[in-house]
């Protein structure tokens, strides 16, 4: 059975090492800090100016001007610190955030990744992403494997503006977990109840089966 967005969060989440810094894109990603794995301890990073944010606040518990990069409302855990966006993109331009999460409307099995325009739509402006894409070390994204049409979002080639070229890792879809290595999709994992099958019917890019895919285990 396909993953929910809470359940992909879910998954990536056990990707979180200790004293990571972690910067998590709009829409999914920011749903991991919800499910960081017991005995670690993780910061995340917003580069609207925040470093130490929690999980989402319980509704009525809201304080509308403590907000992340995609203007949600956070909580802040003990220590946390607000400085000004120079410095939060001086932080993600000097390399210094370990793990860099992502959405994503197409990745290929080059590792691009385009998630800021459809062309034709009205967007403000590609934000962060485009310090994300260049200066982080490990980028997972965190997606749904097709479009509503059926269409896969796991391509040969992007078809959409790029935000970032040869940059993503990994991939956590509803369907499963790729890495990206020269130049070819490699599954690792299939969630629980889908087949290797539905996944390859699913995926346009080339993709590496080896061995027995394990399921997904949280």
């Amino acid at each position: 059975m396909a993953l929910n967005k809470e359940q992909i969060a879910q998954r990536i989440a056990k990707e979180l090492k200790d004293k990571y810094f972690v910067n998590l894109g709009i829409g999914i990603p920011t749903l991991v800090a919800n499910y960081i794995p017991q005995g670690i301890e993780v910061e995340f990073q917003s580069e609207n100016g925040v470093l130490g944010m929690g999980p989402f606040p319980f509704e009525g518990e809201e304080d509308a001007d403590v907000i992340n990069a995609g203007k949600q409302t956070i909580t802040t855990m003990d220590g946390a610190s607000f400085f000004d966006s120079a410095m939060s993109f001086g932080m993600i331009r000097g390399k210094h955030v370990d793990l860099t999460v992502l959405g994503a409307m197409e990745v290929d099995q080059n590792g691009d990744i385009a998630n800021w325009k459809i062309p034709g739509k009205m967007v403000k402006g590609m934000g962060g992403a485009m310090d994300l894409v260049a200066s982080a070390e490990n980028i997972i994204v965190a997606m749904m494997h097709a479009n509503k049409a059926g269409e896969s979002k796991i391509l040969k080639k992007c078809t959409l503006p790029l935000t970032g070229v040869n940059c993503v890792k990994k991939v956590v879809t509803d369907l499963c977990v790729m890495s990206i290595e020269n130049g070819s999709f490699k599954l690792l994992e299939r969630a629980p109840g889908v087949s290797v099958e539905q996944i390859q019917a699913a995926t346009e890019g080339d993709l590496i089966i080896e061995g027995e895919i394990p399921e997904m285990i949280f």
